[in-house]
């Protein structure tokens, strides 16, 4: 009877041994829950990201408003019969 209860015991810490200390044990799912957690904020980033590239290529295809601003602003295209004034900014001192 008291191999029974010794082999029990040697049973028990050998699986409780492998919970902590084991290729699926505590330390490594901690160590995936952290990784998921980056890879969730990553993602949210992304979603952020394409909902901005989402909005601006609907604008480029439904408006000329989008387009009319680019082209003033990137390439300073001006309107015909319209004067173009810069004002050249005043540096500091």
């Amino acid at each position: 009877m008291r191999f029974i209860s010794l082999a029990f015991v040697a049973l028990l810490g050998f699986v409780h041994a492998e919970l902590w200390f084991g290729k699926g044990g505590v330390p490594r799912m901690m160590e995936l829950q952290a990784k998921l957690k980056a890879q969730q904020a990553d993602n949210a980033l992304a979603r952020q990201r394409n909902a901005q590239l989402d909005a601006e290529v609907r604008d480029l295809k439904e408006g000329l408003e989008m387009v009319e601003e680019r082209a003033r602003y990137e390439l300073g295209m001006v309107k015909p019969d319209e004067i173009l004034v810069q004002i050249p900014a005043t540096p500091r001192r």
